[in-house]
């Protein structure tokens, strides 16, 4: 029996936390000097391209933003029945000195974002890696922590977090996926 699902998040939610997220992090950065936002395909990639958007509203300047493909950086590598899909990674600057915003969709275990710091230093030592997702789901296995949190939702091992997003065809929303014996 498939599981049930509901919404958590839609459109104009996603809105008003992307804008907020853009504000904290000018506010927290003192501006936008030596600052890069870098997304973690997949989702990470677009939801970093909108904040750099209201950044730029908010500032009026270009945000540098970049994409990040951690497949070949996980430690499941080895476990996993399939071989990843390897997406585009695009970030054409030395970080060396940058400060880095890591975005990413849905933050859990903390072990895509460990995979992505190790990416991260293929490209240069920065400054300084903040962290910025749309949910925190908790059940950390990692000492990781974000500082730009869209919305916190405690879910149990047997929930997913689905995050639809319109540049995937599809319309912006987060959804609660319970497995038949959570429904």
């Amino acid at each position: 029996m498939p599981g049930m699902t509901k919404e958590l998040l839609n459109k104009k939610d996603i809105e008003r936390i992307l804008s907020r997220m853009a504000h904290e992090i000018i506010e927290k950065n003192k501006g936008t000097e030596n600052l890069y936002i870098v997304g973690i395909q997949r989702g990470g990639v677009h939801l970093a391209k909108r904040i750099c958007t209201r950044i730029k509203a908010i500032e009026g300047v270009d945000t540098p933003v970049g994409s990040l493909d951690i497949s070949l950086y996980r430690d499941d590598l080895g476990m996993r029945k399939e071989h990843p899909v390897v997406r585009r990674t695009n970030i054409p600057w030395d970080l060396t000195d940058k400060k880095i915003v890591l975005v990413d969709d849905v933050l859990f275990t903390g072990r895509s974002i460990r995979a992505a710091m190790d990416a991260l230093m293929d490209f240069g030592r920065p400054s300084q890696i903040q962290l910025a997702v749309l949910l925190d789901r908790g059940h950390r296995e990692l000492p990781i922590r974000a500082d730009y949190v869209g919305k916190n939702i405690p879910t149990s091992r047997g929930e997913n977090i689905e995050v639809q997003l319109e540049e995937d065809g599809r319309e912006d929303g987060v959804y609660l996926v319970l497995s038949g014996e959570d429904a």
